[in-house]
């Protein structure tokens, strides 16, 4: 057998190991149609492996685009992709899910991260003593980064609620520290990443995402790097921590893995239309020599088919809705009763007062011709 054919078969053999401990963690989630959808992605996998699966160039548009990846990436084209579309019919609420637990996400100014331009995003890597808990294991803090449109489109949010866009994205990274020794390991592994989602929208001056915002024009162009002072990285995410929606996807770059637990914090973080702008225009996909400079914009994956897998939310959908219209049509009724009985009451005592009173229509007019004569 040539070398060739030997890798070619080691990563199949490497593709149905992890597809199997995928599956085995989400028995419960997936029928046998998603078993299938499975077998067929490796019978295309097993055709397709002319493609390298690692080291490629990739972008967001042009021929190394979204539709190019599966070529040279196969994860890119098969199940349990991300990011996708949150409607009512996939969701399934789960009692069981708690609140996350952060450690030590409040970093003192004395440290510092480095805020770095990839050439797709920018991206900050964090403390590694920053971790999340009340999870199925235990994951350490790696890095995070935005997805954003363009200044015309501000619709460049990754994951959509029926639908709708928001303006831009927020990950924050980890890597299931109590099974592998950093992230390079556990990026490939079925349990490996656990990625926090923001979804951004315009508002009001958000001070805290400033803090990461103001360092974009030292970061202009591809590898250049600024180190940022330590914060509170927990001030990026939305007040209510206890409502969100969790899957099992994958990452939403090549190479693609699907090893990712999804949490997609409910209420979006609010930021300024000129911290937009600036997130949208401050950037290039290139480096500072190029000489046709490429703008870092639209750089969100679109929206996955789901396959058949279960959204669990920690939260009743439309309860709160709910809850106010019954309020606002038991307070109508109350009042409808009430004006009912005060009207009838006040007919009931008028009938009363006049009990009695002998009415005489043309008294008055009798009286005023004889007084005439």
């Amino acid at each position: 057998m040539s070398t060739r054919k030997f890798l070619q078969c080691k990563e199949i053999c490497e593709l149905l190991e992890y597809y199997k401990s995928f599956l085995e963690m989400s028995a419960k989630s997936f029928s046998i149609v998603t078993v299938a959808t499975v077998l067929i992605f490796f019978l295309k996998i097993q055709l397709s492996m002319q493609a390298p699966l690692n080291g490629s160039k990739w972008s967001y548009i042009g021929p190394d685009g979204e539709k190019a990846w599966p070529k040279k990436y196969p994860f890119c084209g098969g199940v349990f992709q991300s990011p996708i579309d949150f409607h009512k019919d996939i969701l399934q609420y789960d009692s069981n899910l708690l609140p996350l637990e952060f450690i030590g996400y409040n970093v003192p100014s004395t440290d510092q991260f480095t805020l770095i331009n990839n050439g797709h995003s920018v991206k900050m890597y964090l403390s590694p003593a920053m971790s999340i808990r009340n999870l199925p294991f235990e994951y350490t803090a790696s890095q995070l980064h935005l997805h954003w449109g363009n200044r015309n489109k501000s619709e460049g949010s990754e994951h959509t609620i029926s639908g709708k866009h928001f303006a831009a994205e927020l990950h924050i990274v980890h890597y299931n520290s109590e099974k592998y020794p950093d992230i390079t390991a556990a990026m490939d592994k079925a349990d490996g990443l656990a990625v926090l989602a923001v979804l951004l929208e315009i508002g009001p001056f958000n001070p805290s995402y400033e803090k990461i915002f103001r360092h974009f024009w030292n970061v202009k162009y591809k590898d250049q790097k600024v180190l940022v002072p330590g914060f509170n990285i927990q001030e990026l995410l939305p007040d209510r921590l206890d409502e969100y929606y969790r899957y099992k996807g994958s990452l939403t770059t090549p190479p693609c893995y699907p090893s990712v637990l999804w949490t997609v914090f409910r209420k979006p973080v609010k930021i300024s239309q000129e911290q937009l702008l600036a997130l949208e225009t401050a950037m290039y996909c290139t480096e500072s020599d190029d000489p046709e400079p490429l703008e870092m914009v639209d750089n969100f994956r679109n929206v996955q088919e789901f396959h058949e897998r279960l959204v669990f939310i920690s939260f009743h959908e439309g309860l709160v809705v709910s809850i106010l219209i019954a309020c606002i049509l038991g307070v109508l009724i109350i009042l409808a009763v009430t004006f009912w009985l005060l009207k009838k009451k006040g007919c009931k005592k008028g009938g009363e007062d006049n009990r009695g009173v002998i009415y005489k229509p043309g008294m008055y007019k009798e009286e005023e011709d004889i007084s005439k004569m």
